[in-house]
């Protein structure tokens, strides 16, 4: 008995072929740019839930391909994207030092705080 079932998700490039040669057919059309990027950001979602889900280096990969794909649509180039990344990192750092910021403190008055910030040792 033939059975289908719908999708209507965004896919890797290669996905028809390789369900086509395990004998099944799909049906597949390509988006024009508002509803892929709509797409785009829907498999975002889709791939951060994944990979929040298992923390897998494979779901992580999923989602710096979409991550591509979304400064791609967005009219960006992968060089772009890194570029204003390591801008970001220059400029206010990366994520390496795993820093939580717990609070701030407005003493009211510029200059007269102290220079520096407490670091805890451990925020666990």
């Amino acid at each position: 008995m033939m059975s289908i079932k719908h999708y209507d998700k965004l896919v890797r490039d290669k996905i028809p072929q390789i369900i086509e040669s395990s004998g099944k057919s799909c049906t597949v059309c390509r988006l024009e740019d508002e509803s892929y990027l709509r797409k785009v950001d829907e498999k975002l979602q889709e791939e951060l839930a994944e990979y929040l889900e298992s923390h897998a280096i494979e779901e992580l990969a999923d989602l710096c391909e979409v991550v591509r794909a979304a400064a791609r649509a967005l009219g960006y180039t992968i060089d772009d994207l890194e570029r204003i990344r390591a801008e970001k990192a220059r400029a206010r750092g990366a994520f390496d030092e795993r820093l939580l910021l717990v609070d701030v403190v407005d003493n009211g008055a510029i200059g007269d705080a102290p220079v520096g910030a407490d670091l805890a040792s451990s925020c666990d």
